[in-house]
């Protein structure tokens, strides 16, 4: 029984030991780490101190201990009564509070063990081959053409739409190829990182996290490939003087139909969902002149050969022309047979209406307005205009576009604006059935005769996180739609793109030291995409021009669109700010290509580092539930759409001390499916580029927090990204906070519980505070009162504002319509109220007569007077209204006669009048009486 109990208790052992070797080499608090409690008694593994802690001997001993982890560390099951006998592991899964450890605690540094090793060595050891030169693609072309090109000549079908990129060209209004594209993922499951070539693009914010790239949907007519004329290349000056030369008519296009098939990916496999591409078959309709034996178009071509070989075009252009299509995307993964047929019925089902539209075929074009190449420093833009061909630098960038000799006919542009004048309406509704066959798959195949597939959600596995990105992904259960968006470490530099800007995020990796920029050793790159970490503006290939993004991928996060199984971003975000990481080192280890044909920069998958730690977390709090694991997080926010399960661990990964089965594995890929001229060449630059990377193994031999200056002065930043192009978010280690960088911009950090420094605000240190960052940047009063309301309470106002304003209105239009005079204006009325000189005059009268008390007035007047007026009896109201106007100056006085109102017409007294009457009365009455002969009088 003893001898189990051992047993147990070095397993115990060697499961927490990849968790608590993270600090800096040192054998006696190596074995000291080594205790675990198990049937309440406390059980002390043999110190062995005097054993190495580096060299050969060392590494033996860790790798005998590795073996013994996995085969301990697998969990066993029993049945677990207690929720109806679902299976569950024995093994002890953290509690929430030892799950909340503070990696920051975590010493720096990594990757101790394999200091002493060369490129080439670690290259061996994670299994790779750096030496022989077979790798999986190479060249055997032309051999006068030693660099292949994607520039071509065609036309374009662009369009513009809301839900796309803003920046794309509206050059086809006959076709809307957003009708054919499935945004919504109804029926596609995922596709390359690129996603639809076609139907407007992507933003930069989009749930899919594709590359926001503008719309480059074409067919081409020649490709002319390199740009180089040194590597058996054609010049952009020699395509424009060729394309200057010749005169050509404006060229119809008819729609054939949409299909699936070629293509693949890396992913295809017994249990992975078939991938390939889907391409829209178009023909260029003949026409033909008087007595003409060849039609127009085979003319054109003719004569393009002949300009082209008259300008010394160079052997990399194609022979003959290219057969007319229009890529609209790769690596596609449909849900099922099912979902992909119905796509095809769809997409099919407006190609017939199109074909109905233009029976004979349309020439494409646009009344609206564009520059080329867009970046362009003339502010004015040309009209487009119909039947234009275009020179592509590469598929997303037009860099000239050239008129044909003639304008379109009535009949032609009658035909060629019925989509843009709103007259479709008719065909949409009479199209209902395909009269053409579009079941045809990879050349003749018919897609009506394949076996019945569909995806199978639970074969998915922690390995599909080391992804191919030119093709798509299997999704894990509850995932409907694929993402991009994922967290990483940031590694891109300046670039000299003019399309997009961005900044340095490190200094301490030059990778342009690993390019093959010259074409020295390869021969083409397999996608539109060339070197990841930055293209060179004009470069010979035609690649598209990409800035600097070289980044490492830690943990796919998967979609943001919560509808389809993912994570909201801002959710995303809270969870990531509660995780305390230390600085994330990081180590290159050698440069290899992959069986997909990438070329990447593999670094020291160390599980015992500040990187393997934050993975755990990471996979923890946001990986997806699989085998019996959930992930914690105390927000409680989750998603289905992780491509990493809830119980991966970094020892787990690829790596001689891992397990290689997890997804832990960071590497950085330089380019997508290079082919190499040749085995030797394919050698030479795995060996060129090995050398370089030893320099950084010695520069660095326990690896190096990568940041700037300016960014992440500290170094080991975390980032997250919604595609590679740019980080979106940047996490400080040591929960020091978090801000937005985005497309060269930034905004500064306003999240930070990290401890306070002494000197309050006033050190810089503290300036991430929420308290400082709210101090510093403190709002206006009415701007937090306006913000207070709410939409329901500033709604409100904005109401009571507006109905003030409008019975003001009404009560200005009556009063002026009463009191204004015969032909006045509304205008003067308003001017002369305003003045208001009326009443000015009154309220000054009112004033003079109302100074002193009443009596001394009164007095006064008598005394200037010595007489007393005789008021006769009252007369009638004619009379009344005659004598107002004559009414005498001088007032008279009666003691006897109770005092009131003089002889302006009776009216309701107001207070003020009240107490003056009241203080006159007082005063009269304590006067001498004095006889008179009139039994009336008045005071005035």
């Amino acid at each position: 029984m003893v001898p189990m109990t051992k047993a147990v208790a070095i397993s115990a052992v060697l499961i927490i030991l990849p968790y608590t070797s993270a600090k800096l080499a040192d054998r006696g608090r190596f074995e000291a780490a080594k205790k675990q409690r198990q049937g309440g008694r406390r059980i002390v593994a043999q110190p062995r101190k005097t054993l190495p802690i580096e060299g050969p001997k060392y590494r033996a001993t860790r790798k005998h201990n590795f073996k013994e982890d996995v085969s301990v560390s697998a969990p066993s099951y029993q049945a677990d009564t207690r929720i109806g006998g679902v299976r569950r592991p024995t093994e002890v899964v953290d509690s929430p509070e030892q799950f909340r450890r503070q990696l920051s605690s975590q010493l720096t540094g990594c990757c101790y063990n394999y200091q002493s090793y060369s490129a080439m060595d670690m290259c061996a050891m994670y299994g790779n081959d750096c030496e022989s030169g077979e790798q999986p693609s190479h060249d055997s072309g032309d051999e006068e053409c030693s660099q292949a090109g994607l520039s071509f000549i065609g036309i374009s079908f662009s369009v513009n739409t809301p839900t796309g990129n803003p920046y794309s060209y509206q050059l086809c209004d006959q076709f809307p190829m957003e009708n054919l594209i499935d945004r919504n993922y109804d029926y596609v499951m995922s596709m390359d990182e690129d996603g639809w070539l076609v139907g407007g693009g992507y933003k930069s914010f989009d749930y899919s996290g594709k590359m926001p790239y503008i719309d480059s949907s074409h067919t081409e007519l020649l490709r002319i490939g390199s740009l180089d004329p040194e590597y058996g290349g054609t010049s952009i000056e020699q395509v424009y003087s060729a394309m200057d030369s010749l005169s050509f008519p404006p060229f119809a296009v008819f729609p054939e139909y949409v299909k699936g098939g070629g293509g693949g990916g890396s992913g295809d496999g017994d249990n992975s969902v078939p991938s390939g591409d889907i391409t829209l078959i178009v023909s260029i309709v003949d026409s033909y002149t008087d007595y003409g034996t060849y039609s127009t178009y085979d003319d054109f071509l003719d004569n393009l050969f002949d300009a082209m070989d008259a300008v010394g075009g160079g052997a990399c252009m194609d022979d003959h022309d290219t057969d007319p299509h229009v890529s609209m995307a790769r690596g596609v993964k449909f849900k099922s047979l099912t979902h992909q047929q119905k796509y095809f019925f769809q997409s099919n089902l407006e190609v017939a209406v199109w074909q109905s539209m233009y029976p004979k075929g349309v020439v494409i074009g646009s009344h609206g307005y564009a520059k080329f190449p867009p970046e362009s420093k003339s502010a004015k833009k040309l009209y487009v205009g119909y039947g234009n061909l275009y020179f592509f630098f590469d598929r997303a960038n037009i860099t000239k576009a050239f008129l044909p000799n003639r304008d379109l006919t009535d009949k032609e542009l009658g035909y060629a604006t019925i989509y843009s004048s709103g007259n479709a309406g008719t065909y949409y509704e009479a199209t209902t059935t395909i009269d053409f066959d579009y079941n045809k798959g990879s050349g003749s195949k018919d897609n009506s005769d394949q076996e019945y597939w569909e995806h199978n959600p639970y074969s998915w596995n922690a390995k599909m996180a080391k992804h191919d990105m030119t093709d798509g992904w299997d999704l894990p259960p509850g995932c409907e739609q694929e993402g991009e968006t994922f967290l990483g470490i940031p590694l891109s530099q300046y670039s000299d793109s003019k399309l997009q800007g961005t900044k340095s995020f490190q200094d301490q990796f030059d990778f342009e030291n690993l390019l093959d920029r010259n074409f020295t050793y390869i021969q083409k790159f397999g996608t539109n995409h060339g070197w990841l970490v930055g293209e060179e503006v004009g470069n010979g290939a035609g690649s598209i021009v990409d800035k600097d993004t070289a980044h490492i991928p830690l943990f796919y996060t998967g979609t943001l669109n919560t509808e389809m199984g993912g994570i909201d971003l801002k959710d995303l975000i809270k969870v990531v700010e509660t995780i305390d990481f230390g600085e994330l080192y990081i180590k290159p280890a050698f440069v290899f290509q992959d069986d997909d044909g990438s070329i990447k920069l593999q670094f020291e998958a160390d599980a015992s580092s500040a990187l393997g730690y934050l993975y755990n977390s990471l996979c923890s709090m946001l990986g997806i539930t699989w085998n019996y694991e959930s992930p914690y997080n105390n927000l409680g926010l989750y998603s289905n759409c992780a491509m990493h399960a809830a119980g991966d661990r970094a020892k787990y990964g690829c790596g001689p001390d891992n397990a290689n089965t997890g997804g832990f594995c960071p590497q950085m890929t330089l380019a997508y499916r290079v082919s190499f001229q040749s085995e030797e060449h394919a050698a030479k630059y795995l060996q060129r580029s090995n050398n370089y990377v030893d320099y950084w193994r010695s520069l660095y031999p326990s690896g190096v927090a990568v940041g700037t200056s300016k960014f992440c002065p500290h170094g080991g930043c975390l980032a997250l990204f919604l595609q590679r192009q740019d980080p979106l978010m940047i996490f400080s280690p040591n929960q020091a906070g978090s801000w937005i960088e985005f497309m060269g911009g930034t905004v500064a950090p306003t999240i930070s519980p990290a401890p306070t420094y002494s000197g309050g605000c006033d050190d810089i240190r503290n300036s991430k505070l929420d308290k400082c960052y709210r101090k510093k940047h403190a709002r206006k009063a009415s701007a937090i009162a306006w913000d207070a309301l709410g939409k329901v309470g500033q709604l409100s106002l904005f109401l009571l504002f507006f109905m003030a304003s409008t019975l003001t209105l009404s009560i200005f239009h009556a009063r002026a319509r009463n009191r204004k005079n015969d032909g006045e204006s509304y205008l003067s009325f308003f001017i002369r109220d305003m003045r208001g000189e009326g009443k000015k005059r009154k309220k000054k009268l009112r004033k003079k007569i109302g100074k002193g008390t009443l009596d001394q007035d009164l007095l006064e007047d008598e005394q200037a007077d010595n007489k007393i007026r005789t008021v006769p009896a009252r007369p009638g109201k004619l009379a009344l209204s005659h004598k107002k106007s004559k009414r005498s100056s001088t007032p008279s006085f009666d003691p006897d006669v109770t005092p009131r109102a003089s002889g302006k017409p009776r009216r309701r007294p107001n207070s003020g009048d009240r107490s003056r009457s009241a203080t006159a009365y007082a005063n009269v009455s304590a006067k001498p009486k004095k006889d008179t002969s009139n039994s009336r009088r008045q005071l005035v």
